[in-house]
């Protein structure tokens, strides 16, 4: 479905930091460029500054900086006060404080490729949302555990929101899809120093001051996927509609590790990758990370391509990995 022509536009935010997430913004930026013409918002690209909170400089090197820049990308720094090496995924609820107040935003992980035109989705930014590719992940199941419902309600209960709304009915009763629950991979709202506010703050209250139902649940690395739910709940959002279903489909891809996208991405991905890393101002970079020169330009990644069937793919992923690692060809 097109987007109206009413519809306001966006800003996209990623972070860039040093070492891995610096590649992959440059192949975000690169796609979103080659395949998102119309998109006329802002690229922001959140970069974590050196501080107590990091054990090393967390910015991203000249060369990458550069590249990002030269693909129309702006680089904005912020302070990490409250996250950092201890839990680094902060950097998505910190680094929101780098948008433009008042203007739509839309949040991607770096590991994502542009595949369409963003322009046609049809964001509707009074009700967030975020990505569905997710697996049961959390909470986890343990012998002595409440159970979903009393685990979910005691956060619901603990930000005086309405839990009951959040349910999808169609699944069964301790089933963990019955439960409001995203992948972090992309998120949007309509202003995002309000959405970031109450991100921080919950993310914080959860981390410090867990509801007793929470004793036994780790936190670590699912803080953000925790908190997400409850921010998007309590702006009147939910689960994505059909309207969205471009977003983790045929406009943009969370590809993760470039092993899993070669082993069960669609050609199409696989296309826009090699030719968004083609470039030499591009490739001149990206070659200094080595998952990328190995998989993208010595041609790892085509041979774990023909490890797989995309039309009859392991159904879960650590199988995946498994046979990619047992043909010796597992990078990250």
């Amino acid at each position: 479905m097109g987007q109206s022509k009413s519809a306001p536009a966006f800003n996209i935010m990623i972070v860039g930091q040093g070492g891995r997430l610096q590649y992959e913004a440059i192949l975000f930026a690169a796609s979103l460029r080659a395949n998102s013409p119309r998109f006329k918002g802002r690229l922001i690209v959140a970069e974590p500054q050196p501080g107590p909170r990091w054990g090393s400089d967390p910015r991203m090197s000249d060369a990458a900086r550069q590249v990002l820049l030269s693909l129309g990308a702006e680089i904005v720094g912020f302070e990490s006060r409250h996250f950092g090496t201890e839990y680094p995924y902060g950097n998505k609820i910190e680094g929101l404080a780098t948008l433009p107040a008042g203007e739509p935003f839309v949040f991607f992980d770096t590991d994502t490729l542009v595949t369409g035109e963003l322009a046609e989705i049809a964001f509707d930014f009074d009700r967030p949302s975020a990505s569905m590719r997710r697996e049961g992940t959390w909470p986890e199941e343990d012998l002595y555990w409440p159970g979903y419902t009393a685990i979910w309600k005691s956060l619901y209960d603990k930000f005086d929101l309405d839990f009951d709304s959040s349910l999808d009915l169609s699944e069964p009763d301790e089933y963990w899809g019955r439960y409001l629950y995203f992948n972090a991979g992309w998120f949007f709202g309509a202003d995002p120093r309000a959405f970031g506010d109450r991100f921080l703050t919950w993310a914080l209250a959860i981390r410090d001051d867990r509801p007793e139902e929470l004793v036994i649940q780790s936190l670590d690395p699912w803080l953000d996927q925790v908190t997400l739910p409850l921010v998007i709940h309590s702006f009147g959002g939910g689960r994505p509609g059909p309207d969205l279903s471009g977003l983790d489909g045929d406009v943009t891809c969370h590809w993760r590790m470039l092993p899993l996208l070669y082993a069960r991405e669609s050609d199409r991905v696989v296309k826009v990758l090699e030719e968004v890393a083609a470039p030499n101002k591009v490739k001149k970079v990206l070659k200094d990370y080595d998952p990328i020169k190995r998989m993208i330009y010595q041609g790892r990644g085509a041979k774990v391509r023909a490890l797989f069937d995309r039309n009859d793919l392991p159904t879960k992923e650590k199988q995946i990995r498994n046979k990619i690692k047992a043909n010796g060809f597992w990078m990250r």
